[in-house]
């Protein structure tokens, strides 16, 4: 399995950032979306539910708002604060997005404990093949 590219980006609401490598022990799941997406907001949706009962001492859950794929920012923070709670990041336009070769939104990505692509997944794919993959790794 090949590393996952490394990142650093800012928090949707904060001055923060996030670090991919800075979480190396734990099972990373990132899920790139777009306020417009109608996909996404299928998505969305079920993640977050899952977001609310995940171990978060096992798994990090993180959303990442595909700025270069917005119409702009102030619909993304808006749909981010009436719909989210898992931590959620902005992409510098198509950056990180693009260094994942991510197809369409809603793209999720699973990273395992090693920092290692353990799967990828195109805006087709199933929420339950999502969970299967997850729970494989934990």
């Amino acid at each position: 399995m090949k590393q996952a590219p490394d990142f650093t980006l800012p928090y949707i609401d904060s001055e923060e950032t996030f670090t991919l490598s800075k979480y190396k022990d734990k099972i990373i799941m990132l899920t790139f979306w777009a306020s417009w997406c109608p996909d996404c907001g299928v998505d969305l949706p079920k993640k977050e539910q899952l977001y609310q009962t995940m171990d978060h001492s096992k798994v990090k859950m993180i959303t990442i708002n595909v700025t270069g794929r917005e119409r702009n920012i102030e619909d993304a923070k808006k749909y981010y604060e009436k719909f989210l709670t898992q931590p959620t990041l902005t992409d510098r336009e198509t950056n990180v997005y693009d260094m994942y070769k991510a197809e369409g939104v809603p793209s999720t990505i699973i990273v395992n404990q090693k920092g290692e692509l353990a799967f990828q997944f195109s805006d087709q794919a199933e929420f339950f093949e999502i969970v299967r993959a997850l729970g494989s790794l934990i």
